[in-house]
């Protein structure tokens, strides 16, 4: 093997919940896993601020400080960590091929996707300055922090209708915002949106400006058949227009879907076998931390026991 490359017998690409936690299984199983962890590190617990619903932590925890010690865990075993992102790919024999952006190419036994996804913004500067002050992209996450509040989610298909009630466990009052006259959502999820007493609708609209200094305290709206602008008084804003899975450089090497979410058969066995994925980058449904960790482990645990067949 040349200079500059490196042989291994579990590469884990990705380094949120999934990758972290595929990582620590596989180290304890003595596989020295090498986990390519991507640039920055630690996947969308990175920009969540206070973590609250992930077991163990009553007092809840910081996801930066959560990602610190997962990776800590995964490397008193013998986890490796390459901090780069891979940038090509060959699943077409064994063992597989993964080029990284500057430290070489790594051939795995087996390798685990975990590159998760990254939901989809407004791309408002006033967006970007209130994350995490008010601004979210999960109710799951984060509806318990808006307990009393008004608050508007933007978007119009399942993903909007299922955050919007699920916010009304807590919100005084959720207002949808949608671009459009009519909603891409089910029929089944646009009747129950539409007849709760909490939930009213604002169509042909865009959100202009969220506002608000250190905290979110309203949004600047547009109609935009009339071009008229208004100012509705909010404690919160939900973003609810999708998520990209960051699979593109897999693309053409395992089968993902329509939407480039990795398909899965058998718990995380993917079309190649050998390739298993775990975390956002399969899962569209749940989008969680404790979920990703759980596939994280499924899949360490399959590469294992399929290693163990060869």
């Amino acid at each position: 093997m040349s200079d500059g490359e490196r042989r291994v017998q579990v590469a884990i690409v990705g380094s949120g919940p999934a990758g972290l936690t595929a990582a620590l299984y596989a180290a304890r199983g003595q596989l020295r896993p090498l986990v390519i962890s991507g640039v920055p590190a630690g996947g969308q617990l990175l920009i969540t601020t206070d973590v609250e619903n992930y077991p163990g932590f009553p007092d809840g925890i910081q996801g930066p400080e959560l990602v610190d010690l997962m990776r800590r865990q995964a490397a008193k075993f013998g986890a490796e960590y390459i901090d780069d992102n891979v940038t090509r790919v060959d699943f077409g024999q064994r063992p597989f091929t993964l080029w990284t952006g500057s430290n070489g190419i790594v051939h795995a036994d087996t390798v685990i996707l975990a590159t998760g996804a990254s939901a989809r913004w407004l791309g408002l500067p006033s967006e970007d300055r209130l994350k995490n002050h008010g601004v979210s992209a999960c109710a799951t996450c984060d509806g318990f922090f808006f307990k009393g509040k008004e608050l508007v989610v933007v978007g119009g298909g399942d993903s909007a209708m299922e955050e919007a009630l699920f916010l009304t466990n807590f919100a005084t009052h959720v207002t949808i915002i949608h671009r459009k006259g009519d909603l891409r959502a089910s029929q089944v999820m646009q009747h129950r949106a539409r007849n709760h007493p909490k939930i009213s609708f604002s169509f042909d609209t865009v959100v202009e400006e969220i506002l608000g200094t250190e905290k979110v305290e309203g949004v600047r709206l547009k109609h935009l058949p009339t071009g008229a602008s208004s100012v509705l008084p909010v404690g919160g804003v939900f973003v609810a227009i999708g998520h990209d899975p960051a699979t593109a450089v897999f693309r053409g090497a395992v089968d993902l879907n329509a939407e480039g979410y990795v398909k899965v058969r058998e718990h995380t066995r993917t079309s190649v076998e050998g390739v298993f994925a775990a975390g956002d980058a399969h899962d569209h449904r749940y989008r969680q931390a404790v979920t990703a960790a759980g596939m994280g482990c499924m899949a360490a645990m399959d590469a294992e026991r399929w290693l163990s067949e060869q």
